[in-house]
């Protein structure tokens, strides 16, 4: 069944361009791709750019890019939301020409995310460079890397529905736990390639549409080296190193200039269809991921009194 093959990019609406550019550049070493009074975007490969931020109030996601892999399967997946009665406009040129390819198409999930569905994107005019990553990120057949988004109290049928029969997505499994007394986090993923999951939908309790987007690196020691970035410029952080146990990325989560967090990490597990089983973990992380204040807490109560003097050691 023809359907997207790739996050290709998104779409950010942020309130501080200048913050964004010292994040996204200057701490996760990614690579500007233009800049101007309205906008700025930033690379992390040979597309023209990844991730797009556009000025304005509200701090989150503002529309997610997909790849369809040519005109007619994007006629196919038009012709199925039309069907399903869910609107599917045709962007003129000009967005096309913003965006960096040939045929875009508007439309939205049943929870309100603007989907922008994509053919031709654009490669850059020259090659990727890092001043600050010692290895590459992780995008080629898994896209721009993955987005968990929240469900907004819309049902998981509803949602699922529409990414699983008109956008041809497949589960690749679910994790539920109770994160607090009464509070419990109900997550479902999504892959279209390889990546373990392009896409996640959680029932979590978030005031932001995206809860995070994850960014990977194919040198671990890329990982550890924007962790002591993100520290030393007291970038604050959701949580701490940790790794997953469906996708068993390492990685770490550190807040964006506009509240949602950005998850950098290294090993993702990629998915064979052939023999795949879909499962139900109960564990978000396998281990650490520790919310910073818990660490600040503990790290405070160690005994560091007891260290022997430093001419003793």
């Amino acid at each position: 069944m023809p359907g997207v093959k790739e996050l290709a990019y998104v779409v950010y609406e942020v309130s501080d361009l200048a913050g964004w550019e010292h994040f996204a550049a200057g701490l996760l070493g990614m690579q500007v791709s233009h800049k101007d009074a309205a906008s700025i975007g930033f690379r992390t490969d040979e597309k023209a750019y990844r991730w797009l931020c556009t000025e304005g109030p509200a701090d989150d996601l503002a529309a997610t890019g997909y790849a369809v892999e040519n005109d007619s399967s994007l006629d196919r997946i038009v012709e199925k939301l039309r069907g399903a009665g869910i609107e599917a406009t045709e962007g003129d040129s000009a967005l096309a020409a913003a965006r960096k390819v040939d045929r875009i198409v508007i439309t939205a999930d049943p929870i309100g995310n603007r989907l922008e569905l994509v053919t031709g994107f654009a490669d850059a005019e020259t090659p990727f460079h890092s001043d600050t990553v010692l290895g590459t990120f992780v995008t080629g057949a898994g896209g721009a890397g993955h987005e968990v988004l929240v469900s907004k109290g819309v049902g998981r049928e509803e949602y699922l529905a529409f990414y699983l029969n008109i956008l041809g997505f497949k589960i690749s499994d679910f994790i539920v736990e109770e994160v607090a007394p009464g509070v419990v986090a109900d997550v479902v993923f999504l892959h279209c390639n390889p990546r373990h999951h392009s896409v996640a939908f959680g029932n979590m309790p978030h005031p932001k549409k995206m809860h995070h987007f994850m960014v990977e690196v194919s040198d671990i020691r890329d990982v550890g080296l924007a962790y002591d970035r993100c520290m030393d410029a007291k970038q604050p952080f959701e949580m701490t190193l940790g790794m997953h146990p469906n996708d068993r990325m390492f990685s770490f989560y550190v807040r964006t200039p506009s509240g949602f967090s950005v998850e950098y990490g290294w090993g993702g597990l990629l998915i064979d269809d052939e023999t795949w089983e879909v499962e139900t973990l109960g564990r978000l992380s396998s281990w650490g991921h520790r919310p910073p204040e818990m660490v600040h807490d503990l790290l405070g109560r160690a005994p560091f009194t007891n260290m022997p003097p430093e001419g003793a050691r």
